[in-house]
């Protein structure tokens, strides 16, 4: 029967759904869902707990130990009830009835439509660019910090260790073209769950070394307004560190460009929405602790010298074994992490590709190459080895003309806080609920949508800032660390 072709097997189609009713189908024919707030949350939790975290400790330096806390605890806030905003916007119209979105961009496209959806998809895209981007910077840091670590114990101290990092940038871009090349995101199940493993033992690792560091000192560093303005800092510089810090503790809560898609996942009833919330209310909770935890902590322990990464910043003394644990955990986690992030797009591409040229073989059509001891074979097809391929060359490139770990971090956070995070959570939820122009829930919406887009700008303008004084002393290709 499901052989058939055409009218028949629509019929036929219909006819099953009919009879297996709720149990195995949702209300648009799609397979049933069975998320909860519990998945919901791993998700959440999985997706924002990553590297971001790492530049925590340097984010609240610049701000001190009052605006720094206060400052992160307003994004989660933020972060938050935008959250709930977009999870109302998961069904167009009726929140139990209502047509399902199943990407944020469609979500944009149901309901503001026209320049917003282009708008709304190159924002995104470019995002997920800058990540790959990034991801390639904060890998090599971590790869040169496990040879540095070791060279500098079998050399007893004698030798400076340094080294270039476009050898571990071209590693890691040779590994991920390997794993580009895995055709579908469903197929990537194995490395996000050993990523998510990863990024947690980092994490933890950095936290445990950060208490044992405030322990050793036997006292708090810091003070109550950051980094101190005299030689090493001047003060535009601290003016322009503290903007970039705005951009770094975004880009640690970045993740409602994927939260339709986790809210997808959700069953109902009770209404999708419901259960998001309450799941954002965990993830936000639980993040937000844990950042406090490992910033805080960091600061704590480095004062005005804490690092961009704050792995780095525990140098090659004992127990360096645990450090190198942590920095391996750290590039396994971003091999996995770089997929994530990077399948959206890739898909994006190959299927407007497929649209635009529908009878072309080298768009279209897969190859099956058999692989010894796995009993599918692989499908090749070559737009998508080609175009992959480049796509991850060229982010390796463009890492290595800027290995700027925090710089380019502020600049994602900046780049996505205001459009994904607020800007069309606030302007879809107006249009879900019909609110009036004017009234006062309207305009405190705009406030609170103006007021983003200044720490965007503000964020972007201090981590391009920080760009550009980097360059002024490297060296594309030539400077060793």
């Amino acid at each position: 029967m499901i052989e058939n072709s055409g009218k028949d097997t629509f019929e036929v189609s219909s006819e099953a759904l009919s009879q297996t009713g709720s149990k195995y189908f949702d209300d648009d024919g799609r397979p049933k869902r069975t998320g909860t707030v519990l998945t919901s949350s791993a998700h959440i939790i999985t997706a924002v707990i990553g590297s971001g975290v790492l530049s925590l400790a340097w984010a609240i330096a610049q701000l001190g130990w009052v605006a720094g806390p206060a400052v992160m605890i307003l994004f989660s806030m933020v972060t938050y009830y935008t959250s709930t905003l977009l999870a109302a916007c998961y069904r167009t119209g009726d929140q139990l009835s209502g047509k399902r979105n199943y990407t944020y961009t469609q979500a944009v496209s149901s309901y503001l439509g026209g320049a917003n959806v282009k708008f709304c998809a190159w924002v995104q895209y470019l995002n997920l660019f800058g990540v790959a981007i990034g991801y390639t910077i904060a890998a090599s840091i971590s790869m040169m910090a496990v040879k540095r670590s070791n060279c500098y114990h079998f050399s007893g101290g004698k030798n400076p260790c340094k080294m270039n990092s476009n050898f571990y940038m071209i590693s890691f871009g040779v590994a991920e073209i390997i794993f580009s090349q895995i055709p579908d995101f469903h197929d990537l199940w194995w490395l996000s769950v050993l990523a998510a493993v990863m990024s947690f033992t980092y994490s933890f690792i950095g936290l445990g070394l950060g208490v044992g560091k405030v322990v050793g000192n036997g006292r708090i560093k810091g003070s109550m307004t950051g980094v101190t303005v005299g030689a090493s800092v001047t003060e535009a510089q601290k003016v322009w560190r503290s903007f970039q810090a705005l951009g770094n503790i975004a880009f640690a809560y970045s993740y409602s460009m994927i939260l339709i898609e986790i809210q997808d996942t959700v069953k109902s009833p009770p209404a999708e929405s419901k259960t998001m919330s309450k799941a954002t209310l965990v993830s936000v909770l639980v993040t937000t602790i844990f950042y406090m935890l490992c910033g805080c902590f960091g600061y704590a322990g480095f004062g005005d010298a804490s690092p961009g990464n704050l792995l780095t910043g525990f140098g090659f003394f004992n127990p360096y074994w645990l450090i190198d644990i942590a920095n391996v955990a750290i590039v396994v986690h971003l091999v996995g992490a770089y997929q994530v992030y990077c399948q959206p797009l890739f898909s994006f591409i190959e299927r407007q590709a497929k649209q635009r040229f529908p009878d072309s073989d080298f768009m279209s059509r897969e190859y099956e190459v058999p692989i010894p001891g796995c009993k599918q074979p692989y499908k090749l097809n070559f737009f998508r080895l080609v175009w992959r391929t480049i796509f991850v060359i060229l982010s390796t490139v463009i890492a290595m003309l800027l290995p700027f770990f925090n710089d380019i971090v502020g600049l994602l956070g900046a780049i996505g806080f205001w459009p994904l995070t607020v800007y069309f959570p606030v302007e879809m939820y107006i249009v879900q609920t019909k609110i009036p122009k004017w009234t006062m829930k309207w305009i405190c919406l705009q406030m609170l949508s103006a007021a983003s887009l200044v720490i965007t700008l503000v964020a972007a303008a201090g981590s391009i800032a920080g760009v550009v004084s980097d360059l002024k002393v490297y060296k594309p290709f030539v400077t060793s660390y």
